[in-house]
């Protein structure tokens, strides 16, 4: 395994370098929450596929192709339409608005008051990602090191809120450009031609193999259903998602760099369902589904190939878990803090809105780190971060972009009502019943329309400013969330 070490080390050590490199760059608030929205297409394409596309895209995919077959693409196909849809439909509009966080919309579009209550769900949203992704790390380092699962969430947590508090989305911006070319070359290039030969081919698979894994709906219809409730949707306004859009150069970029994107993610759910599928004819008693890919990696890739293929599954782990704690800090700093203190920010000193952002990736790097050593159930962590995040923000989010009658007041009664349902059904029904998210936000809509059509529509100034600012017109990004009692 040495050569295997050597590729792994190598590539960590670049991860620490590019964040070094970027903390050169980061000199002002743009620079450092956002990437300055300099993002041309290639590097906007490469780094949106890199943040999408983690750990349960890759390993949980390939666990899914195991267990169901081709029909086990369905949870990062979902993933990719979700984008796909942003896109096409939002993205433009998402980027002239110039704005740093989710809840600094819903404060333009419905005239303040949205943004703590906003962001605390965004933050806890945007929290668990980070921590289940971090928990990832313990998977990938024991089949690296047979690393004891406490030092491995460190030493792979360490490395990523590293190069994220020294350089923040410049940093994750240029690592995740290097993981998504890993990715690309270890997991579509490598392992999935590798698995599809080891498993005697398309027709031997086919031989070995029950019907049902050449099934597209073999996973089932209700289970599909829920993956484009929650990763469909929950693509369209996760905080983590929007910090990249809001990197992209102009709202061209972001629509079709997306797009590309959300291509490349319907590609990668495939190569997972067949590199799972074709481990099932290599293995087919393993003990658990997600075992399949380090089980194939680690017993049929050549030297050196397995080292490049285990920095791929490393990469997709890192991506989305930069991600994640950079859209947590953001939210941590700029929607909650920054609030609750009544404080105002100075806006003529960039160093300190730096200082500031930075010292709050830190602090929330460590708080990623030590609630995902104690925490052991991930998929449960990851369901309660998502049944939040669609129950209580996708009706006032896309209720903003879509509906001109939709009030503060409603939005806040569709965060609340929606917030507190799918927690209240979650302790009911179980964490992993489908039943929270159904009904959660079908109560959501109800609050949101109701209340919104009992209360004064918003203010047409309010109105006429949120338009100009959709159509660029006004194109200068908030300094300062807008006051609660505005």
């Amino acid at each position: 395994m040495a050569v295997d070490y050597a590729v792994i080390v190598v590539y960590l050590t670049g991860m620490l370098a590019m964040g070094w490199w970027g903390m050169r760059r980061a000199r002002s608030k743009s620079d450092f929450l956002v990437a300055g929205r300099r993002l041309g297409p290639a590097m906007y394409s490469g780094t949106m596929a890199a943040i999408v596309l983690g750990g349960a895209s890759t390993i949980g995919g390939v666990g899914l192709g195991y267990k169901y077959g081709l029909s086990g693409a369905w949870m990062v196909l979902t993933i990719g339409l979700g984008l796909l849809a942003l896109s096409v439909f939002f993205s433009a509009r998402i980027a002239r608005l110039k704005v740093y966080t989710v809840s600094e919309m819903l404060d333009l579009r419905y005239g303040g008051r949205a943004g703590v209550i906003s962001g605390v769900v965004m933050w806890a949203y945007t929290l668990m990602l980070a921590v289940t992704s971090t928990i990832a790390y313990a998977t990938i380092f024991d089949v690296l090191f047979d690393l004891n699962r406490t030092v491995a969430i460190i030493l792979g947590g360490s490395i990523v809120v590293a190069y994220s508090t020294l350089g923040g989305m410049w940093s994750i911006t240029l690592t995740d450009m290097v993981q998504f070319v890993v990715k690309t070359i270890g997991v579509l290039l490598l392992l999935l031609p590798i698995a599809v030969v080891k498993a005697g081919g398309f027709s031997e698979m086919k031989a070995k193999l029950p019907t049902t894994y050449f099934d597209p709906l073999g996973i089932g219809g209700e289970t599909i259903f829920t993956y484009v409730l929650i990763y469909t949707f929950g693509m369209l306004i996760g905080q983590d998602i929007w910090q990249r859009v809001f990197t992209a150069r102009s709202d061209t970029t972001a629509k079709w760099g997306g797009t590309v994107a959300g291509t490349y993610c319907l590609a990668y759910a495939l190569a997972g369902a067949v590199i799972g599928t074709a481990a099932k004819v290599l293995y087919p008693d393993l003990g658990s589904a997600d075992d399949a890919f380090a089980t194939i990696v680690k017993d049929e890739l050549p030297v050196g190939v397995r080292g490049l293929v285990l920095a791929a599954a490393l990469a997709a782990v890192m991506s989305t878990s930069s991600g994640a704690l950079i859209a947590c800090a953001t939210v941590a700093n700029n929607d909650i803090w920054s609030r609750l203190r009544g404080a105002v920010r100075p806006t003529g000193d960039e160093h300190d809105e730096v200082r500031g952002n930075r010292a709050f990736i830190l602090v929330m790097g460590l708080g990623v780190i030590g609630t995902a050593i104690a925490l052991n159930d991930v998929v449960e962590a990851l369901t309660v971060a998502y049944n939040l995040l669609v129950g209580g923000l996708l009706v006032p989010i896309l209720g903003g972009l879509l509906w001109k009658r939709g009030t503060v007041q409603g939005a806040l009664a569709s965060v609340i009502v929606g917030g507190l349902a799918v927690i209240g059904l979650m302790a009911g029904y179980g964490i992993l019943a489908n039943e929270p998210v159904y009904l959660g936000l079908s109560a959501s809509l109800v609050a949101y329309v109701a209340v919104s059509l009992a209360t004064r529509p918003t203010d047409a100034a309010v109105l006429a400013a949120w338009r100009e600012r959709l159509a660029g017109r006004n194109p200068e990004p908030l300094s300062e969330p807008v006051p609660a009692h505005q």
